[in-house]
């Protein structure tokens, strides 16, 4: 018997392993936040890892009347919503820009804005405070929208123009003979064709905002602007014998986030990968 059958079916079993050890470590914490959630206080002191006996609804009523869970989210997804469609749309326009116009130094300020995306937001917290401070910012929604756009065009940029200059020039030039200018190529071709690519950085972008914690912390400090996560970490501090309860509260977090990622998931790939397939 040939021994390279049996090695490549030795290199696949090894993958498949694999593959279900990290299924395996991103889904079985998952599986015991859900389950805890479900639990008595009591039941989860006695046994913490198996099943609710039985399972309850108390801890979601419980959050949903102790805490301002409503609020919070609607602060979250206005947050949300209002920093990445600001991204998506400055992001855009300026990839476009960099893909297909040509102007003095193009390449250099596009370096630039690459070398941003390695600066660690925290370096800039006491200076943008102070900014948003000066401008009376702090305590709106706008500080936080601004600031979170910011922090996400270089890469937004990045991905955006690497799958802009896939698009077929041809097909460019051909709308551009037909008369169209240039923000109707935009609109009418560039936008339609990148769709997997704007998904992909729409969800990107949605979960790291959804889950940022020290930005909302310092620039919505009042209790009416608290965002989820900022939310649930103050709702810890005054829950933390009861365990179920802040579990129920992680999970409801995380919910939005996972249908999201699944609604994307098949653009996800597509819009991560298809940059590398093409330089300028």
């Amino acid at each position: 018997m040939s021994k390279q059958p049996v090695k490549r079916a030795a290199i696949a079993v090894a993958r498949q392993l694999l593959l279900i050890l990290a299924a395996a470590v991103v889904l079985v914490p998952i599986i015991y936040i859900v389950m805890a959630s479900f639990k008595t206080k009591m039941d989860y002191v006695r046994n913490q890892i198996g099943w609710p006996n039985p399972p309850v609804l108390d801890n979601y009523l419980r959050l949903i009347e102790d805490a301002k869970l409503f609020i919070w989210f609607g602060n979250s997804a206005a947050v949300t919503i209002g920093s990445v469609a600001l991204t998506v749309a400055v992001g855009a326009l300026a990839a476009h820009a960099f893909s297909r116009f040509h102007f003095t130094g193009k390449e250099k300020v596009f370096n630039l804005i690459i070398a941003l995306m390695i600066i660690p937001p925290i370096v800039m917290i006491i200076p943008l405070f102070v900014l948003a401070t000066r401008a009376r910012l702090v305590n709106t929604y706008w500080s936080a929208i601004v600031i979170y756009a910011g922090l996400m065009l270089p890469f937004s940029v990045y991905l955006l123009r690497n799958f802009f200059v896939t698009i077929p020039e041809s097909i460019v030039d051909s709308a551009r003979i037909d008369g169209c200018s240039d923000m109707g190529i935009f609109l009418r071709i560039v936008v339609p064709l990148s769709r997997s690519a704007l998904i992909t950085l729409v969800v990107v972008n949605v979960l790291w905002v959804w889950n940022e914690l020290l930005i909302a912390l310092i620039f919505l400090q009042k209790e009416e602007l608290t965002t989820l996560v900022v939310g649930l970490i103050r709702f810890q501090g005054r829950f933390r014998i009861d365990q179920p309860v802040i579990l129920a509260g992680i999970f409801a977090s995380m919910v939005p986030m996972v249908i999201l990622y699944l609604v994307g998931q098949r653009f996800l790939v597509q819009g991560l990968t298809a940059g590398a397939l093409k330089g300028e």
